[in-house]
């Protein structure tokens, strides 16, 4: 008698939407064997957001479209929608939650009814407003204390609770930078504008990190009948929505886990997440600063409004000026780098297991949040990811999401012909992110070579290319 306990899926198919730069994946797993209809098929929507669409293509159409597809294939047997994963708000991962009164692509997602919601610990409802007296004096002494490897417990839960802070200021920090550029371009304040490509990645990764569109949070947090906000090994039991399945939380780690990594790295200068706690005042700071900005530039207002105004200004002083907007510009856009590699590193990591088959979903998770599982004991987290069969790519291609360790211990890499041969797949959009003359194009043309020559390697720009909605990929799994 095959019961909901002993039902294994036979197959897998993978959806990988176009949504341009962005990321959205549907999950569905096929169980022939079970008696009724609406067991016979299990999903899982694994992030839908975007950015930015091709050429050609209306935004809000094309995320309508996705919408209505995946309420299509959810509902053929099933009638439902199982588990939602948002690795991390980013707006290219969650913006096609967003709601509209009922008809907005969110919408239709919560109609189809999830049981679960998958989200980082970092977005958890009780850690969304954290107090502490003194925060700035506390976090410099509680970062000192996790460099020196000397943290307890209760010393890394409160750094857990800056880090939240620092997040929340980045997200405010990003509205002034688009408002900051906004008024660095005008025409009728300035006649020599900033560099274009400058100020094009500025307002590309501000948009990303920004949250005006807070519907597509609330909706998550309400969506599913349970909520779940993770970290490395929380033991996340799915076998009610996915029988067969084992999944494991491999990313991301809060600061007390990541502590335990320290106190053996106690030297290392680069170190993301102590320098994370140790400049939560930095940020509080730039978010105070730039709520003054924003306000100035939304005003349109003079600072010194009885001040003369000189329109022709010696050539010397115009010099100056637009040498220190130049400097101004390139200061944003290492700011805005910086909050767009701290939010990928809240990005969950989850590897799906079934029998033997191994499928790996990291989000945009980048190196600082992968340490944690690479550098773990040895018998752990890298001999798991050793037989990893599907790869979902990190953050879009990026050179900094598949860390060369974790690239070099996959087994299944190899020549074209090769049994049971590396499937990658990767939802992404050339000429959005990065520049190629800094070595941070999206995505990064050497690792593309190198998922093409070892393993099959498949990319939503071929739906672009033929003006598809998505590309199918099937993993079938042994007895």
């Amino acid at each position: 008698m095959t019961t909901a306990t002993t039902l294994k899926p036979s197959k897998l198919r993978i959806r990988a939407y176009q949504v341009g730069f962005g990321d959205c994946f549907l999950l569905t797993f096929f169980y022939p064997q079970a008696k009724k209809q609406t067991d016979k098929e299990r999903h899982v929507l694994m992030d839908f957001g975007s950015t930015g669409m091709t050429k050609g293509v209306s935004s809000s159409e094309q995320m309508m479209k996705v919408a209505e597809d995946i309420r299509e294939q959810c509902n053929k047997k099933s009638r439902k929608l199982h588990i939602v994963v948002a690795t991390h708000r980013h707006k290219d991962h969650i913006s096609g939650f967003a709601t509209a009164d009922g008809e907005g692509t969110g919408d239709i997602i919560a109609a189809l009814g999830p049981d679960v919601v998958i989200q980082p610990w970092t977005e958890e409802a009780e850690a969304q407003d954290p107090i502490l007296k003194d925060k700035g004096k506390k976090g410099a002494t509680a970062a000192k204390q996790l460099v020196e490897g000397q943290a307890d417990s209760a010393t890394a839960k409160s750094l857990n609770a800056l880090h939240l802070a620092s997040l929340h200021d980045m997200h405010q920090i990003s509205e002034s930078m688009k408002a900051e550029v906004k008024h660095l371009r005008d025409k009728s304040k300035f006649r020599q504008q900033l560099d274009k490509s400058v100020t094009e990645q500025i307002e590309f990764l501000a948009n990303d990190n920004d949250l005006p569109n807070r519907s597509a949070v609330i909706n998550l947090a309400k969506m599913g009948s349970k909520n779940h906000y993770v970290k490395h090994g929380y033991p996340l039991n799915l076998l009610r929505q996915l029988p067969g399945v084992k999944v494991h939380v491999l990313g991301p780690p809060d600061l007390e886990q990541h502590a335990k990594i320290l106190k053996q790295r106690a030297t290392d200068e680069d170190e993301f997440w102590m320098l994370q706690a140790a400049a939560q005042q930095f940020w509080g700071l730039q978010a105070a600063t730039g709520g003054l900005i924003q306000d100035f530039a939304a005003n349109e207002s003079r600072l010194f409004p009885d001040a003369k105004v000189f329109r022709n200004s010696p050539s010397h002083d115009r010099w100056f000026i637009r040498q220190l907007r130049a400097m101004r510009g390139k200061q944003m856009l290492g700011l805005v780098r910086i909050l767009d590699k701290a939010m990928n590193n809240t990005s969950l990591i989850l590897l799906f297991e079934v029998g033997n088959k191994k499928l790996l979903f990291p989000g945009d998770a980048q190196i600082e949040n992968w340490e944690y599982a690479l550098k773990r004991d040895k018998k752990a987290d890298l001999p798991l990811l050793k037989g990893v069969n599907l790869y979902k790519v990190g953050h879009h291609g990026s050179r900094n999401a598949t860390p060369k360790t974790l690239w070099d211990n996959f087994e299944h890499k190899g020549e074209d012909g090769k049994a049971q041969r590396l499937k990658t797949v990767v939802s992404t959009m050339r000429g959005k992110h990065g520049h190629e003359e800094s070595h941070t194009e999206v995505p990064r043309e050497t690792l593309v070579e190198a998922l093409s020559e070892e393993s099959d390697y498949h990319t939503t720009e071929e739906a672009a290319e033929r003006h598809e909605l998505y590309i199918d990929l099937e993993i079938t799994f042994g007895k």
